[in-house]
Order: C-alpha cells, then sequence, then structure tokens
C-alpha cells in the first residue's frame, strides 16, 4: 500500500472548497469533502489511476464526479517513497490562474 502525502497548500485547498460550499449547503460540503477525501484514498493502491499531464513535470490529475461537475486533485508520484504527493485540489468551475 502507498502512503499519500498532503502539501499544505492542497490542505488549504480542501478547506476552501468546503467553506465556500458550507455557506450554501452544509450537507453537500460535507459529501464534497468525503468525496475529496476518499477519492485520495484511491492513491494507496493505485498510484498512477490519474491522468499524467500534457508537460515534462509528471504532474497527474485525478478527476472525481461531483453534482454537474468535478473535484481535480492535481499529484505526483514520488517513485523511491512509492508516495503519492497531493499538490492542489480545485473545483472544475473555479477560475483558475
Amino acid at each position: 500500500m502507498s502512503e499519500i502525502k498532503w502539501l499544505p497548500a492542497a490542505l488549504e485547498d480542501v478547506e476552501r472548497l468546503y467553506l465556500f460550499l458550507f455557506e450554501k449547503n452544509p450537507q453537500a460540503a460535507s459529501r464534497a469533502a468525503t468525496t475529496i477525501l476518499e477519492g485520495a484514498k484511491l492513491l494507496e493502491t493505485s498510484l498512477y489511476i490519474g491522468q499524467p499531464m500534457n508537460d515534462e513535470t509528471k504532474r497527474r490529475e485525478l478527476i472525481l464526479s461531483f453534482g454537474s461537475g468535478a473535484y481535480i486533485i492535481r499529484y505526483m508520484v514520488e517513485e523511491k517513497s512509492d508516495t503519492a504527493v497531493i499538490l492542489r485540489v480545485w473545483h472544475s468551475r473555479e477560475q483558475r490562474d
């Protein structure tokens, strides 16, 4: 079984996403957080489940359906330590720079 390591920015993303939904619908916020956390746990058994990005960074994206959108977990695999490092998390409808 592989290890999952969350970068501080990714944890802040999950909190931000939760708080955004909580203001509108606390139950949806709870479901969203569960979707993200359970999706991340998939990486424990399938490090390469996410789609590789089309660049040279070796980053991958795991897309988790949620309602009419999706949450995206961006991560990298540290092959030497058999670890998924979660870099960022966002909703597919967010404006990103």
